[in-house]
């Protein structure tokens, strides 16, 4: 089984190739940039790149994985629209995976209790609070957009480490050590795993495809979990004439 995966929702953007075996998923091939480049920019280049390195048929992938949101705006459109164009080319199934799932996956097997947080600007972040058990992730509450402080309150409820990744981690960093989870054990993820991947996005999107947790390109939508910034000004506009 082969998966195409995509990540584009937050900054960096993610292009990999992972295969799951019999025994065991590997990944053949992964490019991702987090520099001040528009996805719109790298992500199809980065796909072209990624099948010249590895001599891939594109028909020969038996899904399209994304990480559908939460996260930019532009990201998730940009991400979504590409896996719908190659979904229906290629007439290959898509699936669907929530951007702070894939986030966790990157930390899968450890016995913390793992914290993606992106920022979502105006003191809020999108989080999710996640368990593994062995190589499977469990949702513990769900992706939502949350103020910081209340997503703290939430995580005083679980008595063990949390390990904290994503870019809401420098915005919100000293704020959890000294006041938020003062007095609790936590940790965050190293440089090499703190940031979204495509690689993880693929290796969760193999026990999906088992799962059959799939869904068409017709079918695919992003999750935003609240309006734009510029959807929220027109209205505040709106209101006040």
């Amino acid at each position: 089984m082969r998966i195409l995966a995509l990540d584009s929702s937050g900054l960096v953007a993610s292009v990999a190739v992972v295969e799951g075996g019999v025994l065991e998923a590997q990944t053949i091939a992964e490019y991702t940039v987090n520099y001040k480049k528009t996805h719109s920019q790298t992500l199809l280049p980065m796909l072209d790149e990624v099948a010249r390195m590895t001599e891939l048929d594109l028909n020969s992938m038996d899904a399209i994985a994304v990480a559908a949101g939460p996260g930019s705006f532009t990201g998730l459109r940009i991400g979504s629209a590409t896996a719908k164009g190659l979904g229906l080319a290629l007439d290959k199934p898509l699936i669907h995976i929530p951007t702070l799932e894939g986030l966790a996956y990157n930390l899968c097997g450890t016995d913390h209790i793992v914290c993606p947080i992106m920022d979502a600007r105006r003191g809020q972040v999108y989080a999710g609070i996640y368990e593994f058990d062995n190589d499977r992730l469990i949702v513990l509450e769900d992706q939502m957009a949350v103020g910081i402080e209340e997503l703290g309150q939430r995580l005083h409820s679980y008595d063990r480490k949390v390990v904290f990744l994503g870019d809401g981690v420098p915005v919100f960093k000293e704020a959890l050590i000294e006041r938020i989870m003062a007095g609790r054990e936590i940790a965050f993820a190293p440089a090499h795993l703190n940031r979204q991947r495509a690689a993880a996005v693929g290796a969760l999107a193999i026990r999906y495809y088992r799962e059959g947790k799939m869904e068409t390109a017709a079918e695919h939508q992003p999750d935003y979990l609240r309006v734009s910034q510029a959807e929220r000004e027109r209205k505040e506009r709106l209101d006040h004439d």
